[in-house]
């Protein structure tokens, strides 16, 4: 099959498509799924750099463990492990597996779930890590959504467009923070309030917030606080731009051991794909509340083209990788 293949920690240049030989036949919990599209996301930047080197005995101290990258995939069900009972050969599906920038990759059963109908297969692929994560950073609010005042920083990106939605849904209103760039974009997804993170000051800023969810930046706990309510929550989802040895690891450690002696609630969010979340999201696709926030497809030759875009900020909610033609989607792979 083809595939993307990395061979090294560093940028793009590393990345390559080549021939490897199929996945091996699927585990008793396992499927083997034929890729037809899949998600670019930050963890797959991670993995890509090799940062934050404190994970490294997770991922190969000196090359990758997993040469194919890739984890947000849809596709077609094509073999099911003994013990997998709800999948089938033949049922599409959405989830994460295991190297999906290639034609075939294996999963784990209860991380896949059916591609709803309205859905096609480009759309499918961008929804599980950044929508399961934004609906578990709501979640960890102490209190209903409803009628909470809710401030999404990096709400442009693919947790943030998913967050912004879905805090909608749920009846929060929404304060959003991104760049003036991508305002327009953010104010479609159902944001109340679009701010400009360039002109925003904690220190001047007057407004209090029930919940917030930090995505974009690597924020000090101390400039974040003050804008909570006294009892509200604040969801430290991500780290970019913090140190390469501990990413965000550093200020998720602090919120962790200063939480037990403050009365807001401080949380570090690790995201684990859940088959019990993944259809809770599906339930939101499904029925139209929540739309995949898909600015660009690329083919899978051009996979490094497509981590550049993203690792540069440009993207609009996610970016996607096709592995054949798509007939009737009325999408067609980027050729800027």
């Amino acid at each position: 099959m083809q595939a993307i293949v990395q061979t090294a920690y560093g940028g793009t240049e590393a990345l390559r498509l080549t021939q490897v030989p199929l996945p091996p036949v699927p585990g008793h919990k396992e499927v083997l799924v034929r890729v037809h599209a899949a998600g670019v996301d930050r963890a797959v930047t991670h993995l890509l750099t090799g940062t934050p080197y404190l994970l490294r005995p997770l991922f190969g101290l000196r090359r990758p463990r997993n040469r194919v990258p890739g984890f947000d995939l849809a596709g077609r069900v094509v073999a099911v492990g003994s013990k997998v009972t709800h999948l089938r050969p033949g049922d599409d599906v959405l989830g994460v597996g295991s190297g999906s920038f290639a034609e075939y990759a294996r999963a784990r059963a209860d991380q896949l779930v059916l591609r709803p109908r309205k859905l096609d297969e480009i759309a499918g692929a961008v929804c599980a890590m950044s929508g399961v994560t934004a609906l578990q950073a709501l979640r960890m609010s102490r209190r209903p959504m409803a009628g909470q005042d809710v401030l999404i920083i990096g709400a442009s990106g693919g947790v943030g467009a998913y967050a912004v939605q879905l805090a909608r849904c749920f009846g929060a209103k929404v304060t959003a923070l991104c760049s003036e760039a991508k305002a327009e974009f953010v104010k479609t997804l159902g944001a109340d309030r679009v701010l400009d993170y360039r002109h925003f000051d904690t220190n001047a800023h007057s407004r209090s917030y029930d919940t917030i969810i930090d995505i974009a930046g690597n924020r000090p706990l101390a400039r974040l606080r003050p804008l909570l309510t006294e009892q509200g929550t604040l969801v430290i989802v991500g780290g970019e731009h913090a140190d390469p040895w501990t990413g965000g690891l550093g200020r998720q450690l602090s919120a962790w051991l200063m939480n037990p002696f403050v009365r807001q609630h401080l949380v570090p969010l690790v995201s684990i794909v859940s088959q019990e979340d993944l259809r809770a999201l599906a339930e939101h696709l499904a029925d139209g509340s929540v739309v995949p926030p898909l600015d660009r497809c690329f083919p899978l030759g051009e996979a490094p083209r497509a981590l550049d875009y993203l690792m540069a900020g440009h993207a609009r909610g996610k970016v996607a990788i096709v592995t054949r033609p798509f007939e009737g989607s009325g999408r067609t792979p980027s050729a800027e």
